[in-house]
């Protein structure tokens, strides 16, 4: 199960188009041999996430994304945090459209699921590569991106 909510102010980036991000995922997830039993995806403002950050991590900075994983192996079952205001702010650095800024970060936070990190060079790398990929995959197969 695949689910999508926003905290207010924020609402929902694409209420009419859930059923397409939920089958993308769902494809990647197997494509990586791995099956999604409960994933929550939750858009928030810049605040909400610094204070889970602050809260939960320990961190005091702002993000566009914060996982929070309740099992390992290959069933995926997680809440994904992400920054409705982060991702507006890179999309536009980026000079990408909204979309597929907001599908960069949504498959960002599942590739950590997955298993991959960016930590070193090398993983960043790796899951810049899966990233493009998987985008690259959503675009061929949809007009989502766009």
């Amino acid at each position: 199960m695949i689910q999508f909510f926003a905290e207010l102010p924020i609402k929902p980036p694409f209420k009419k188009d859930e059923h397409i991000i939920r089958s993308w995922l769902q494809s990647i997830a197997a494509q990586e041999n791995k099956k999604i039993s409960e994933l929550t995806y939750v858009f928030c403002n810049d605040s909400y996430l610094l204070e889970l950050n602050r809260n939960y991590l320990n961190h005091d900075t702002y993000t566009d994304i914060i996982t929070f994983p309740y099992q390992e192996g290959d069933n995926i079952e997680s809440d994904i945090f992400i920054s409705v205001d982060r991702v507006t702010e890179n999309a536009a650095n980026f000079q990408v459209t909204f979309r597929h800024e907001l599908c960069r970060v949504i498959v960002h936070g599942l590739l950590h699921l997955i298993g991959y990190n960016d930590t070193t060079a090398e993983e960043s790398q790796l899951i810049r590569e899966k990233e493009n990929f998987y985008l690259d995959y959503l675009g061929s197969t949809s007009d989502f991106l766009k």
